[in-house]
């Protein structure tokens, strides 16, 4: 083929688009005096076997450069050099030496000598850089496959990493599929079994597995390269198709499962980082539009705490973040996207906290995204936090506060009473609005961010040495407690004491109002040993442990039954948050202390019971509540004529007791009960046989 078959082509749509006859390559830089397409044999060739130079008379539209080259098709390896300024006083960062990225590409593949240092240096990075790659993505058998759109108030969500879910050697998937989308795919019928009705995954979106500490690699994922590209290294396929397959054979067969997928987004920052980054992409192709660039001070706002901010609302950008969300909807078949650092995107373009963000009101709005989740990290890393008052009539959000008061309470604080009462009733102090949905808070107790469940009740204090940060990295406000043992300890009462405190934060979190949220492996103590951001851990530490299921199968047990408990009662899963005199149509709440209508809300309380009934679905539930150290005796509300409490879950007692099925669970007599210290109880009345 030779040069002058190379067609003007179109600058819409942006990225690489395959037709019949060829491929139409988009991509937008405005500084720049001069764009070369580059096409590679292989990813890990120095030079390109052909470089195409665009005619900015011809192949330029405004500020978009394109053109349209026949008889190429899906597989084909790319890239592009962008020549212009280097100046830092106008934000300008061009280097004509570098092969980047395409922001739209559908594909990367790193290659096997992929260097991020490489990139960094001045110089030809052509021998390491990771390639784009031709697809065409309409072309994939979805057998009738559509998004799941499963209502919040039936849904529990399970953040999971998909590598570190089936990359250890015991996990029993196929050893070519372990760390892997089909790796996962394999792992479904557990989850079913679990319970959770969606998996939230962390970042999926390409990223660099480089940026991290020597030695180490970039574990979680939060150091993106490519918004639209499934992450090349979760595939046990080759080849730029590879990956994009696979992704959408583990959507189907999640969906058909009964499973949504919710994939977490990084749109806050990328792997290019602060000045010293590596030149990969946005940087390399228009720095002053795609990111937060103080000119005056020639320097990069740090509002993600990575480096660098993406500047979500500016015109191109926001373009971009829609597209890349509509793709994954439309082509992905994605049932939603959690937007890490979310208020990040709530700023403008000097980083200034905006009232209405145009993009997040691009988001809300869209009519692509209509049947989505769209959860918010309603927070940044340079102090907006807008849990409660983040924008829109659409967007969930994580609420930090209820894990924090939660963990409180259960530790055994002061104070913490009249929290955890909001906390149980959907938030109602957080969330004022008297037409939100209970089920918009997203409740949890841990996350990928932080110590595991198990490791909460086992440390009190991080123990991040392994990163090599010399222990300086990760939150030093856990809210946790070793219940008397620094790490692992053969003293059966601590062991008896931890499991119990386990089971006391997975029963508050699964009758609270709101959307829980459960981390992966917390249902069978997963450990990290002390280890609370794991972030550079590719390994065992902060793999899924399947050897746990059979340790653990208790707990395991009781998760299922208390999952399967509470989804199962419209009680705890009211649709608006219930106020004072907490009534919720046909529903009421009464609060007690160890004496009926007496709740003791003081500072030095430990304790509280709950009484809720909904008389028009027959329902009446009793729940108490102890981080008292010392067993207490709670008076019982008189059930309703012919019917009698019955124990559904108390903590203290041991597996196979601790959570019983309503229908077997065994009836409560007498007036009171006697709760042991550090526990909780749920009772639900039943109708007696006699009656």
């Amino acid at each position: 083929m030779t040069t002058d078959q190379v067609l003007p082509g179109r600058c819409h749509p942006l990225g690489a688009t395959v037709y019949h006859d060829g491929v139409n390559f988009s991509l937008f830089s405005r500084n720049c005096y001069a764009v070369e397409l580059l096409f590679f044999d292989d990813p890990d060739d120095a030079r390109p076997v052909r470089v195409i130079s665009l005619d900015p008379k011809l192949n330029k539209t405004f500020y978009y450069w394109h053109c349209f080259v026949p008889g190429i098709t899906s597989g084909q390896l790319y890239g592009y050099r962008v020549h212009g300024p280097f100046d830092p006083a106008r934000g300008h960062f061009y280097d004509g030496q570098k092969v980047l990225l395409d922001p739209y590409t559908k594909a990367v593949v790193p290659g096997r000598n992929y260097d991020r240092i490489a990139a960094c240096r001045p110089g030809d990075n052509g021998a390491h850089a990771a390639k784009c790659g031709v697809v065409d993505p309409s072309g994939y058998d979805w057998d009738g496959d559509e998004p799941l759109r499963s209502d919040y108030a039936t849904s529990v969500i399970y953040e999971l990493h998909v590598g570190g879910f089936t990359r250890h050697p015991n996990s029993g998937v196929n050893p070519a599929r372990r760390g892997t989308y089909a790796g996962l795919a394999e792992k479904i019928p557990y989850l079913r079994e679990l319970g959770i009705t969606a998996v939230e995954l962390m970042p999926v979106q390409q990223f660099d597995v480089q940026d991290a500490p020597p030695g180490l690699s970039n574990y979680w994922g939060y150091s993106p390269m490519a918004f639209f590209a499934p992450h090349s290294g979760y595939s046990s396929q080759g080849g730029a198709l590879g990956p994009l397959n696979e992704f959408r054979d583990m959507v189907k067969a999640l969906h058909a499962s009964g499973i949504e997928v919710i994939v977490d987004v990084v749109f806050n920052h990328t792997a290019e980082a602060g000045h010293e980054g590596p030149t990969q992409s946005l940087r390399g192709l228009e720095n002053s539009d795609y990111y937060i660039y103080n000119v005056e001070h020639r320097r990069y706002e740090n509002f993600s705490g990575c480096g660098n901010t993406v500047n979500t609302n500016h015109s191109i950008v926001r373009r971009m973040i829609s597209e890349s969300l509509r793709y994954w909807v439309e082509h992905m078949h994605v049932d939603g996207f959690r937007f890490d650092l979310a208020s990040v995107m709530a700023r403008g373009e000097h980083g200034e906290p905006l009232d209405r963000p145009p993009i997040l009101w691009s988001i809300e709005s869209d009519p692509v995204l209509a049947g989505t989740k769209i959860i918010a990290e309603a927070w940044d890393a340079a102090g907006l936090y807008q849990v409660g008052s983040f924008i829109g009539e659409r967007f969930a959000e994580w609420n930090g506060q209820f894990r924090d008061d939660v963990r409180r309470f259960v530790k055994g604080d002061r104070a913490e009473i009249y929290r955890l009462t909001n906390r149980l009733l959907g938030s109602p102090d957080i969330y004022p609005q008297p037409e939100r949905e209970t089920n918009r808070s997203i409740n949890f107790i841990t996350c990928h961010d932080g110590f595991t469940l198990n490791d909460l009740v086992t440390y009190s204090d991080k123990h991040n040495e392994r990163n090599n940060e010399q222990n300086q990295d990760g939150n030093d406000y856990n809210f946790s407690w070793n219940c008397g043992y620094e790490g692992p300890t053969e003293d059966q009462t601590v062991e008896a004491l931890r499991r119990r405190q386990i089971k006391n934060l997975l029963a508050i979190l699964f009758i609270s109002q709101g959307t829980p949220m459960i981390l992966m492996g917390d249902e069978v103590q997963r450990t990290q040993h002390g280890n609370n951001n794991a972030y550079c851990q590719d390994n065992e530490l902060a793999w899924f442990d399947w050897d746990a299921v059979n340790r653990h199968g208790g707990l395991l047990k009781y998760v299922q039954g208390v999952i399967r408990f509470s989804r199962s009662y419209s009680l705890f899963n009211l649709r608006h948050i219930p106020r004072h005199p907490y009534t919720d149509q046909n529903v009421q709440i009464a609060w007690h202390g160890v004496r009926l209508g007496k709740p003791d809300f003081g500072e030095d309380s430990h304790s509280i019971a709950c009484e809720m009934k909904a008389e028009h679905e027959g329902e009446h539930i009793f729940i108490m509540i102890s981080a008292y150290w010392e067993p207490l005796a709670f008076e019982l509300p008189r059930p309703d004529a012919g019917h009698a409490w019955h124990r559904v879950i108390d903590t203290s007692l041991d597996a196979g007791d601790d959570y019983c099925h309503p229908g077997k669970a065994p009836r409560i007599t007498g007036r009171r009960y006697l709760l042991k210290d550090r526990s909780v109880a749920v009772l639900a009345s039943r109708r007696t046989k006699s009656a």
